[in-house]
């Protein structure tokens, strides 16, 4: 894979910005997963690992303990409950709040279990979406943050979002490794604010081409002077 990596370059010239990285669906133990803790480490990227509680597993735990990564609650089954022509959800508008609300506790009681210390306060809805009014609720029963993708900006009330930003993954078309040209431009874009950066992967459905971008990319930052930061500490900081 040929990269024009010119334009980030550019954009990293005299920075140092924050990156943050989050892995969506692991349950089990894997090969994959293997192969990105193994990256991870060699850029010294703490991971937040978004794990279905109603499919995870305690081999699951087994694997990630004495590795620094994080496990967050993603919903509860992954299952969509949204209406055939609308875009898939499990938490969003499409069921009563108190129906959303009894299964992120559930989600969260199953990770929190099952991870013990490795568990982190932090939300992820399957497919990004997520109903507006679950915020409050989610932080009266101790979240401290939710992450879902494309919203720049963290916003604080009434609990902190922190969205991921980049996807090495073209889900509408190939389902493969997104144009590098196209993914280069719209990281340099986001280098335009200081606001933290996150990197959103799927290590389970990662082909050749999709793992390769993802190796050159998280390296390439990382020798550019990326800082890489957990997910929990960005959260903490901007709790102060």
């Amino acid at each position: 894979m040929r990269i024009d990596w010119s334009p980030l370059d550019a954009a990293l010239e005299g920075k140092s910005p924050v990156f943050w990285w989050r892995d969506d669906d692991a349950v089990v133990p894997t090969p994959q997963l293997d192969r990105l803790l193994s990256l991870t480490e060699s850029v010294g990227a703490p991971l937040l690992i978004a794990s279905i509680p109603a499919h995870t597993t305690a081999a699951l735990c087994g694997r990630l303990r004495g590795s620094g990564v994080a496990v967050g609650t993603h919903g509860l089954t992954h299952l969509n409950h949204a209406p055939t022509d609308q875009k898939k959800a499990e938490f969003g508008v499409h069921r009563p709040l108190d129906t959303l609300v009894a299964d992120a506790k559930a989600g969260k009681g199953w990770i929190d279990a099952v991870f013990d210390d490795l568990a982190a306060p932090i939300f992820i809805p399957p497919w990004n979406r997520i109903a507006p009014d679950l915020a409050e609720p989610l932080a009266e029963m101790g979240f401290t943050g939710y992450s879902a993708y494309a919203q720049r900006e963290p916003s604080l009330e009434p609990l902190i979002r922190l969205d991921a930003l980049i996807d090495p993954i073209e889900w509408r078309g190939t389902r493969s490794a997104v144009s590098p040209d196209t993914l280069i431009r719209h990281i340099a874009a986001l280098l335009e604010s200081d606001a933290p950066i996150g990197l959103m992967t799927h290590h389970l459905v990662h082909d050749d081409a999709i793992w390769e971008l993802t190796e050159a990319l998280v390296k390439r930052i990382s020798e550019r002077g990326a800082q890489w930061k957990s997910a929990i500490e960005i959260i903490r900081a901007l709790t102060h």
